[in-house]
């Protein structure tokens, strides 16, 4: 039985007082590769950010693993990050410490306190995305393509459901993409974690086709909602 672990319904999404998108509607289930397309300004930062929590969503329904997102305030945001992965195009680690205490402080601030476990699940996600041994590593002394793998091992640290990764290609050559694309199908696959993916790289898409919702003037097009011609 398939479990929905986003869903929104009539959702109109703000940005301030300006309405980015409106009525949104789609769900998203366990395991599931999704793309997020759409001309930059038309809304897609603005919908992920909703799903994790930094805009409120004031109107319509949504849910994300299992939190209401109407119920959403600064107390009950971490709580929703716990259960969510954020994978940002400019990485976004901290410069002034190895790769391993990027991952603990990660740790540290969602509640972790057991020494040994945290060391195992460091070990864990680092040898999921191919770096078990680079987590002594400074940041600066890894490749771009390195760094994002970091970026995507601090996602899978709470073990989420959900996976909202915002351009994660957006910096690196074809060939590296190509790696940390096939890394994202393979935990989606694997783990069956669904991952949101905002993106601009149409070769990826092409290379890699799969579900897309596209931003488009102030609304969200499921491809799912479209029905092939028939052949008669």
């Amino acid at each position: 039985m398939s479990e929905t672990v986003i869903q929104l319904r009539g959702a109109n999404i703000y940005q301030g007082n300006s309405l980015i998108l409106q009525d949104v509607n789609f769900s998203i289930e366990k395991g599931e590769f999704v793309y997020l397309v759409g001309k930059t300004g038309t809304g897609k930062s603005s919908l992920l950010k909703t799903l994790y929590g930094e805009l409120p969503l004031r109107e319509g329904t949504g849910n994300v693993v299992g939190f209401d997102l109407r119920e959403m305030n600064w107390k009950k945001v971490p709580y929703l990050r716990r259960n969510l992965g954020v994978v940002f195009q400019d990485f976004q680690l901290l410069t002034d410490r190895s790769v391993y205490e990027n991952l603990k402080f990660v740790l540290k601030a969602t509640g972790w306190k057991d020494e040994k476990l945290m060391d195992e699940k460091i070990n864990d996600v680092l040898d999921k995305v191919g770096l078990r041994s680079k987590g002594f590593k400074m940041p600066f002394e890894m490749s771009g393509g390195e760094q994002q793998r970091v970026d995507i091992a601090r996602a899978l640290l709470n073990s989420p459901k959900v996976i909202l990764a915002d351009e994660p290609t957006g910096n690196l050559d074809p060939e590296t993409s190509d790696e940390i694309m096939q890394l994202l199908i393979h935990i989606a696959k694997e783990y069956g974690t669904s991952i949101l993916m905002a993106t601009h790289d149409f070769i990826v898409i092409n290379r890699y086709p799969s579900r897309m919702l596209t931003t488009e003037k102030g609304r969200v097009i499921d491809s799912l909602s479209y029905t092939m011609p028939q052949n008669n």
